[in-house]
């Protein structure tokens, strides 16, 4: 396995790959966006660890140019911005997860580990189904497309794995605890607010204008997904 990591902070680069060695990876190593970017499209990685924001380029930038490309290579974005609209704003730009400095490096490998194992389909309950239908909206899953109307939604491949299962069980309660065993990898440790982000997210592409909100919140328990009954 071989893993880019893009970080202007020299005291955190230098040990972090030192250990990322150790366990086992292949590292290669910027100090700057432009550098990490450059390397990024010439060498196939299996996992790029960005650091939000660098000279000349920062991670988000980076990101957003892999997934106009079609790359879909893992990337786990590190930053200091920890409120959910800058969550938000990261996972939107395409990146898989985050994780806010300062952290224990224990958690980073834990992270590491659980995106370089994730499967590359989505993990509905009825996976031999390519399309999902739920009142309006249409789900494309191997594409990763979906349609509400005329309005076609590109989604990245979480929010597609995570709308493929809420759209598997319409007008059921899907409690925390469900959705993060479904949709997130065995390993990984997804926060609530992890998962109110990618539903933002969602909210933000299957909702727009007058169409009727999907997307219910049950305060405390989960959400539930389809029209207003």
């Amino acid at each position: 396995m071989r893993i880019l990591l893009v970080d202007d902070e020299i005291e955190i680069v230098d040990p972090l790959s030192r250990i990322l060695q150790k366990e086992g990876y292949g590292v290669d190593v910027a100090h700057s966006g432009l550098e990490g970017e450059t390397l990024s499209q010439q060498n196939p990685y299996d996992l790029l660890i960005l650091d939000w924001m660098m000279p000349g380029r920062s991670g988000v930038e980076i990101c957003q140019t892999l997934r106009q490309k079609g790359d879909p290579v893992p990337v786990l974005l590190l930053t200091a911005k920890d409120t959910l609209d800058d969550r938000v704003e990261g996972l939107d730009a395409g990146a898989d997860d985050y994780l806010v400095k300062p952290f224990e490096l224990r958690e980073l490998l834990a992270r590491v580990r659980a995106l370089l194992r994730r499967p590359s389909n989505p993990p509905t309950q009825k996976p031999q189904l390519n399309c999902l239908q739920v009142a309006d909206l249409k789900l494309d899953i191997p594409n990763q497309v979906a349609y509400r109307g005329d309005r076609a939604i590109d989604l990245s491949e979480k929010e597609s794995q995570l709308l493929a299962y809420l759209m598997s069980q319409p007008q059921q309660l899907l409690t925390h605890e469900q959705i993060y065993q479904q949709v997130w990898t065995e390993g990984e440790t997804p926060t609530s607010n992890t998962l109110a982000a990618q539903i933002r997210l969602l909210r933000r592409k299957i909702e727009l204008g007058n169409e009727a909100p999907l997307i219910q919140t049950v305060y405390g328990k989960g959400y539930r997904f389809g029209l207003i009954e």
